[in-house]
């Protein structure tokens, strides 16, 4: 069996928290004290489990010698024979526990979420698909008691959307869908298609934290901030002031627009929220680099993030090419019955991080390329 990684470092971070906590000031943040206590509780487990894995491992290796000693009691022979397997099971189940508590959290886990969906290639389809997909994460997000809150949109002539821009709240909202970035195919027979051939088009999801204030400072002299009147539908809903809101973020070059309030006000705060989780990720970017360039090395870059799924509506199949994932239930998916795909992603995840944690190689599973 392999071993464990070093268990010094999170003792030591332990000892440092344990420190913070004896400290006369250290309820004056009630916040700050709850996270310190959070943190210390799943490092003290951590140490707990590391230290029973090790008791487990020296009664494994008490009660192999035992049954190698051939001048041992018969009885006593017998009674490791019988405790062995509960032991080895005991042992996988400690070192998957240790392991799982050793890999670094996302600090943007429990962040609300940011959600981009923009019409790639394909003109009228790839709108309309995006709107499909647009709906099949507002259920999904229904499903997990959410609010969905939209902040942008741009829709196509057939009633899709060119882009459409959401942000949704609830309980670790990033963490369910931080996977779902890339760019997903959809491969079927348009309603404007006079000869049943199937077409294939693209939409690509961006999948951003919400950035809070305190993430991202922004100087508003880098800010070019212009407004204008909103396109309405006419009527009564038309709008009569200059609400609709873009700003230009001159050190990078980044455009956010918003016009979907009729408050001015109401539509430049949204648009500095897309602005703040735009640059969050830019700069998260470019700290991963280095980690993103080693897990190509391993996984291949494939340009597989120029397709991350595919939805084949002919052979009613979604594949998801990370993964090697294919269901054949794709009216349910696209109903927001999403959470299978998310936890399958996450489970290769979770095993992905732990290769890194133990030394090993991973290799993810891939669909076949005509998938």
């Amino acid at each position: 069996m392999d071993q464990l990684p070093d268990i010094f470092p999170f003792e030591r971070r332990r000892d440092e928290l344990d420190a913070q906590m004896a400290e006369p000031s250290f309820y004056a943040s009630p916040r700050k004290a709850a996270e310190v206590s959070r943190e210390q509780q799943k490092l003290q487990q951590l140490i707990v489990d590391y230290r029973a894995h090790d008791r487990v491992e020296r009664e494994i290796a008490e009660a192999t010698a035992l049954l190698k000693d051939s001048a041992g009691d018969a009885e006593l022979k017998e009674l490791a024979a019988a405790e062995l397997p509960e032991l080895e099971l005991r042992r996988k189940q400690l070192r998957q526990s240790v392991l799982l508590a050793m890999i670094p959290p996302d600090p943007t886990d429990s962040r609300d979420t940011v959600m981009e969906i923009r019409a790639g290639t394909g003109g009228d389809e790839a709108s309309l698909f995006a709107a499909e997909l647009f709906r099949m994460y507002s259920k999904y997000a229904d499903s997990r008691g959410w609010k969905v809150q939209p902040m942008s949109s741009s829709e196509s002539e057939r009633g899709g959307f060119k882009e459409v821009i959401f942000l949704i709240t609830g309980s670790e909202v990033y963490r369910q869908l931080k996977f779902e970035s890339g760019v997903q195919r959809v491969q079927r027979v348009p309603v404007t298609e006079a000869n049943g051939r199937i077409h294939t088009s693209t939409v690509t999801v961006a999948v951003l934290p919400e950035a809070e204030e305190v993430d991202v400072q922004i100087d508003p002299q880098d800010l070019e901030i212009t407004v204008s009147r909103a396109s309405g539908p006419g009527g009564q809903g038309v709008n009569t002031t200059d609400s609709a809101v873009q700003i230009l973020h001159k050190p990078t070059g980044l455009i956010v627009s918003c016009a979907d309030e009729r408050s001015q006000l109401k539509n430049k705060g949204r648009a500095m929220t897309v602005l703040r989780s735009r640059l969050l990720q830019r700069r998260e970017d470019e700290e991963h680099a280095k980690y993103a360039a080693e897990r190509r090395s391993q996984i291949g870059s494939g340009d597989r993030s120029e397709r991350i799924r595919t939805y084949n509506f002919p052979q009613n199949r979604m594949t998801d090419h990370r993964i090697g994932l294919t269901l054949y239930s794709l009216p349910q998916v696209m109903e927001g019955n999403i959470g299978g795909i998310i936890a399958a992603l996450q489970k290769a995840d979770y095993e992905q991080k732990l290769a890194a944690l133990t030394g090993q190689v991973y290799v993810a599973p891939r669909a076949g390329d005509d998938d």
